[in-house]
């Protein structure tokens, strides 16, 4: 008899948790942003109860920070506000998203990053052409190979590594493409010479952009170029010129010319 009590009360909170839920998934949309408190948390998110169903902020949807692990930055029992991102009522899953109700970390990044400022940044990224250091939550900045020392360098990883701790001066902003041009060698003195060098450099013309030029843009481009370069830093308004960006690859195809 007593098993029979157990088992009927089962039942009905079974059968309470699926009345919860259709009504949650038939009220609520993507880009609802909700009220929600945290009920569990793994290595891979937070499950947010929004009253009877439980959604899943996914780590990398918590914070434009970054988060290694969710017990870092929330608590069980946290209220917390969510943006609702995908719904599959088939499969009870509602994807969330805790960073998507936070200000926009690029919002007046004229403000909190001007042109001459000195910020402390961790550097995320290595490429060949630079380093991407964070220098705001959710707020990344290219220091150009050549912004990053006085002496010249083969690859950005002999001298900088990731995760590492550096100062910059910001070279540039460009909001609405959420650019940053950073330089880590304005802050350090140049050493002897170096100064006369670069005003040599700089004073070479620099060709047109003719049709041996784009000759050279293809031995750059495709599968084969030497570089990648992301969208957002091939427009010449970012503080570097492709060519800056890519470097000493323009400096090997003009000798291939000769």
């Amino acid at each position: 008899m007593d098993n029979r009590l157990i088992l009927s009360h089962r039942a009905v909170l079974e059968a309470q948790k699926a009345e919860a839920r259709e009504e949650i998934f038939a009220k609520i949309q993507p880009g609802d942003v909700l009220d929600g408190k945290v009920a569990r948390l793994t290595n891979f998110g937070a499950f947010v109860d929004l009253g009877g169903v439980d959604g899943l902020v996914h780590v990398s949807q918590i914070s434009f920070d970054h988060v290694d692990k969710p017990s870092d930055v929330l608590k069980v029992g946290q209220d917390v506000k969510v943006k609702v991102l995908n719904l599959d009522p088939e499969r009870n899953r509602i994807s969330l998203s805790i960073k998507d109700t936070l200000p926009e970390p690029w919002d007046g990044i004229e403000d909190k990053a001007p042109v001459d400022a000195v910020l402390t940044g961790t550097v995320r990224r290595l490429t060949n052409f630079g380093a991407f250091v964070e220098v705001l939550p959710g707020v990344e900045g290219l220091v150009h190979i050549s912004q990053i020392s006085h002496e010249h360098i083969g690859t950005p990883a002999d001298v900088l590594k990731e995760g590492q701790e550096v100062q910059v001066k910001v070279l540039s902003v460009d909001p609405s493409a959420h650019r940053l041009g950073l330089s880590i060698k304005a802050l350090t003195e140049a050493p002897e010479g170096a100064a006369e060098e670069d005003n040599s450099n700089n004073s070479r013309p620099r060709r047109s952009n003719n049709n041996g030029g784009n000759n050279r843009g293809r031995r750059n481009g495709g599968n084969g170029g030497r570089t990648s370069i992301p969208a957002e830093y091939q427009q010449d308004d970012s503080g570097f010129s492709l060519g800056d960006i890519l470097g000493d690859a323009l400096k090997d195809a003009g000798q291939d010319d000769k």
